[in-house]
């Protein structure tokens, strides 16, 4: 699972050649300022044009390929809420990297408290990234259709849960024997990425979430999920994110609960 880590333990780090710093944002905000030594993963190219993931093998050539090889430790950081880097995190994971680090708060308050920004791009080398597929954190559609005991976790909006408010093509609604946990209740902006520890276990407890249980967390397209992922693993829950999430379970004309 990826570790969280304060802006003293990256600033110690930056010269060394052991890390990469990793912006996971879209390059228009990479570009209006990052960590010194950052290079852009925007996390939202590893998804196809159809809205799924891309293979393991095209997303080793596209992290490889943007200078993250299989000696370096990613170092990630992310502006508010924190959707980019939990999402990439949970990707790396999922290709079996153990060593992923998220810095715990956000950009914009390294930038407040004075530490460096560069505002240039920063090139490096393509290198190898050896994809190490780890299907365990990772919940198929067949998993959530046929996990009769598996606990569901939906991270959208309450509207969203309730069907009150729908996107795009989705059928109103969530997928049936869900609970709903809004993503935005785990997040402490604007200077940590996750709220304090004793929050966290509370929102999880009052939804009867126990440790032991089999937890799948899901969206509308995986990106808020993936926040709740990192947060229920820094809870020690066992977790998996459904990456298709809701978005793909209406897609295939599955039921939905109001």
């Amino acid at each position: 699972m990826a570790k969280l880590v304060d802006a003293e333990w990256v600033a110690e780090r930056l010269e060394s050649k052991e890390i990469i710093v990793v912006d996971p944002r879209r390059p228009m905000k990479y570009l209006s300022g990052h960590l010194p030594g950052a290079v852009n993963i925007p996390i939202y190219q590893a998804f196809g044009a159809d809205g799924k993931l891309l293979a393991p093998t095209a997303l080793a050539d596209f992290i490889g390929g943007a200078g993250l090889g299989d000696s370096t430790t990613p170092v990630l950081y992310d502006s508010p809420e924190g959707q980019n880097a939990a999402m990439l995190a949970w990707t790396l994971e999922y290709l079996g990297r153990r060593d992923v680090r998220i810095l715990d708060s956000y950009y914009e308050n390294w930038q407040a408290r004075g530490m460096e920004v560069r505002y240039k791009p920063v090139t490096t080398a393509a290198t190898r990234f050896t994809a190490r597929e780890n299907a365990a954190i990772r919940a198929t559609l067949a998993d959530v259709r046929d996990g009769a005991r598996a606990k569901l976790i939906d991270f959208r909006s309450p509207e969203e849960f309730s069907g009150e408010r729908a996107i795009g093509d989705d059928v109103p609604g969530h997928i049936p024997g869900a609970i709903n946990i809004v993503w935005r209740d785990l997040v402490s902006p604007p200077e940590k990425i996750l709220a304090p520890a004793q929050k966290i276990a509370a929102l999880f407890a009052a939804a009867g979430i126990k440790r032991g249980d089999d937890v799948i967390a899901y969206c509308r397209s995986g990106p808020r999920a993936a926040l709740g992922y990192v947060a229920l693993k820094e809870a020690g829950f066992d977790a998996r994110l459904f990456d298709g999430s809701y978005a793909e379970w209406t897609a295939n004309g599955l039921p939905a609960e109001k």
